[in-house]
């Protein structure tokens, strides 16, 4: 019985293949790392040819542990969101390299439309705003800043796509060239009301729709792969943007409930059920899910910068040599001694939206040593997630429990602190990488395995670990008091 589920997890700085059975079981694993290309400051790329060359090698990896393709009822991707792919339909080759979701080199034209009065009409029809983050002012500045992609736009040859637009072209062999409709909702592109691409906000940003993917179901029979590549065709089942999926593999299905992942940044859902977010408090309002054409939306808060901050702490500046001994080095002393960080390494998101912010390193003194730094490290993941827990209450969506997933998850003396500066219980899958298991819960679902998310996650979420908030009011306090006075020195 091909009770498989392979999920393809596309991450920022690394892509990976994950075998699942049905029961949410983990059988296999490859992971591959990903190239950073920077070459402005505040510029990001990645090269989707070696994406898809390092998808298709994990792949290849672990689909034999299964017993082959034909033993795989369904494949679910999940993908770094906001990321834009441009291609050429003659070659299916890239034309330039992809601009990363981290990337603020369209903040002069989202300058241009704010001034020109648009934001708001923006926010109201695609729950987001005029912000560098989003994929339709990085096609745009494509078509204007690369020859090779304008060319192909006036040859009627140009694709743009998200990372599983792409991937999903890339494994049918160029016979479908779609995207979900929670990706497509991360574009400036499309209104939360609309079932497509909106031909007037396309016009706004100055967009082809012609070069666009179109919009499909996040589960289902969407396509299927090429029988070339695995032996046998393997129905794509499931599609999803990660935080989406992250939520999905939370379990929060129900308006109210809410999730962060802590992953390169920080992204916090609080799912709304059918009502679409209209946001007062410069959150975003996304699709949760699209399931038979019908859709449940969420409200978001995005965080730029949180497990690249301790990569930069190890890679760029040697604090530590891997990400694990922050913990130590927090637990090591009874408080960072002043010193606070404000991790604006590629501007502040949500709720501040600050493109030109730039990150700081306040109380430093020469008693100042690798522990206080590593701390403030991890306690700035509590004051960002604070801000935002503020905006979420003043949207009429304040949190009772905040249920934590990805990378930095993992670490115990973090998720302590995010429950006693939050000042709620703070829940932890045993399996925190709940974004593959959001996306195989999707792909179940899309290929017949389970009647629906409900029971998919009945049946394939594992355990959980709570922690209740140990701090005193005027700690807390103070706390956010040092963090107030950083945030004003950005």
């Amino acid at each position: 019985m091909s009770d498989y589920i392979l999920v393809l997890d596309e991450g920022t700085t690394s892509t990976r293949a994950m075998l699942f059975a049905s029961d949410g079981v983990l059988v296999a694993s490859a992971q591959e790392e990903l190239t950073q290309n920077y070459p402005q400051s505040g510029w990001v790329e990645h090269d989707a040819a070696e994406i898809w060359d390092k998808t298709l090698k994990c792949a290849n990896a672990v689909i034999p542990k299964s017993g082959g393709a034909a033993m795989i009822a369904g494949i679910g991707i999940t993908n770094q969101r906001e990321t834009v792919v441009a291609w050429d339909t003659a070659t299916g080759e890239p034309l330039t390299n992809a601009i990363v979701w981290q990337d603020r080199r369209t903040e002069p034209l989202c300058v241009e439309l704010r001034a020109a009065g648009h934001e708001t009409d923006v926010q109201r029809r695609t729950g987001l705003l005029l912000d560098p983050y989003f994929s339709g002012t990085k096609m745009r500045w494509m078509l204007d800043n690369v020859p090779e992609v304008r060319a192909a736009a006036d040859a009627n040859t140009l694709a743009f796509g998200t990372i599983e637009s792409w991937l999903v072209y890339k494994l049918t062999g160029g016979a479908a060239h779609i995207t979900d409709a929670s990706n497509a909702s991360r574009t400036l592109l499309m209104e939360l009301a609309g079932e497509g691409f909106d031909a007037g906000l396309c016009d706004l940003i100055g967009v082809p729709m012609s070069a666009l993917p179109k919009v499909t179901d996040m589960s289902g029979d969407l396509t299927q792969t090429d029988v070339g590549l695995f032996g046998s065709a393997i129905p794509i089942t499931g599609l999803v943007g990660d935080q989406q999926a992250a939520t999905i593999g939370q379990a929060c299905l129900s308006p109210g409930e809410t999730k962060a992942t802590y992953g390169t940044g920080a992204f916090v859902l609080t799912n709304q059920g059918e009502t679409i977010p209209h946001s007062t408090n410069r959150l975003l309002g996304t699709v949760l899910t699209q399931i038979d054409g019908k859709r449940t939306y969420a409200i978001e808060g995005s965080v730029f910068v949180a497990g690249s901050l301790v990569q930069w702490l190890r890679d760029s500046i040697g604090i530590v040599q891997t990400a694990k001994e922050t913990e130590a080095l927090a637990r090591s002393i009874e408080t960072s001694a002043g010193v606070t960080i404000v991790p604006a390494l590629s501007g502040l998101g949500a709720p501040h939206w600050n493109a030109e912010a730039r990150g700081v390193i306040t109380g430093l003194s020469f008693a100042s040593g690798k522990a206080e730094i590593a701390r403030a490290a991890l306690e700035a993941m509590a004051h960002q997630t604070h801000d935002l827990a503020r905006a979420f209450a003043a949207d009429g969506t304040a949190w009772g429990t905040l249920r934590i997933d990805g990378g930095m998850a993992a670490n115990d003396w973090m998720a302590q602190d995010l429950a006693d500066v939050l000042g709620v219980p703070v829940e932890r899958p045993d399996f925190v990488e709940t974004t593959a298991l959001g996306a195989a819960m999707l792909a179940a679902t899309g290929a017949g395995l389970y009647p629906d998310l409900e029971s998919a996650s009945d049946a394939m979420r594992g355990k959980l670990t709570t922690f209740t908030p140990n701090m005193s009011n005027a700690t807390r306090s103070e706390r956010l008091a040092q963090w107030e006075k950083a945030l004003s020195a950005v």
